[in-house]
């Protein structure tokens, strides 16, 4: 398998406050990005009502753009309108976790595929030294407060390096739209706390060993166990916090 460079994978990976390639400079693209820094950020909650107001003061906004971003939001499945009380940001249960889980192998599968082409093994060794260091932030007698953020970015920047890999703005954008779902069914089970940093960083160590070695097979097989593996993270999460235990 030749693993040679390419520049999908060897660009710099944008920040989580800057928009993905494609998406329009302006008020409403402005409007979205600042929408899912606030679920990035862990300040929205699954559930919570808010009003258009509101929104305007946690984006920093004009009217005028968030009701320009409201329907995109909808369609999305991001909020609901409820008549008499608001906006309502999407609620967690085990529908959505089902379905987030879903998009994110179907996904994922593909990208996984596309990348143990395309990756280089500077890239790949870079993405290696990247998480050992994250792993060994989390394994220390008092992690630091900035771990859980830097994890969340080092996790979430494969994934997205991958689906963007493939070099298809549609797909990549189905993958974030749905990326934050699975942050905000995250937040709800409070599932980054350092003690499940550690188990993420080892099994992203377990496919990107796999990919160094040119093994295809075996690092499609680490991927697809990580997201199972996460999954029920996040349910046992759930089930800490008070919640009936889910059937599929």
């Amino acid at each position: 398998m030749n693993f040679a460079a390419t520049t999908s994978t060897e660009s710099p990976k944008p920040s989580a406050a800057q928009a993905p390639e494609g998406e329009p400079v302006n008020q409403r693209g402005r409007a979205y990005q600042g929408f899912r820094q606030q679920i990035i950020d862990a300040r929205i909650r699954p559930g919570q009502f808010v009003s258009q107001r509101e929104l305007m003061e946690l984006l920093q906004m004009p009217l005028a753009a968030v009701r320009e971003l409201v329907p995109r939001l909808e369609a999305a499945g991001l909020i609901k309108t409820v008549p008499k009380r608001g906006l309502q940001i999407a609620s967690v249960d085990m529908k959505l976790i089902r379905n987030a889980w879903q998009v994110r192998a179907m996904v994922e599968r593909e990208a996984v595929v596309n990348f143990a082409r395309v990756a280089s093994a500077e890239t790949i060794e870079r993405l290696i030294e990247s998480h050992e260091a994250i792993l060994e932030r989390a394994l220390k007698p008092r992690p630091d407060d900035a771990l859980e953020r830097d994890a969340q970015a080092v996790d979430w920047g494969l994934h997205d390096q991958m689906v963007d890999a493939i070099g298809n703005e549609i797909l990549s954008e189905i993958y974030r739209v749905n990326s934050l779902h699975v942050r905000l069914i995250r937040y709800d089970a409070d599932s980054m706390r350092p003690v499940q940093v550690v188990p993420a960083m080892r099994e992203h160590l377990e496919f990107l060993h796999a990919l160094a070695a040119r093994d295809a097979d075996a690092a499609l097989a680490h991927m697809m166990s990580h997201i199972e593996q996460s999954k029920h993270r996040v349910l046992a999460g759930m089930l800490r916090v008070g919640q009936d235990a889910p059937h599929f």
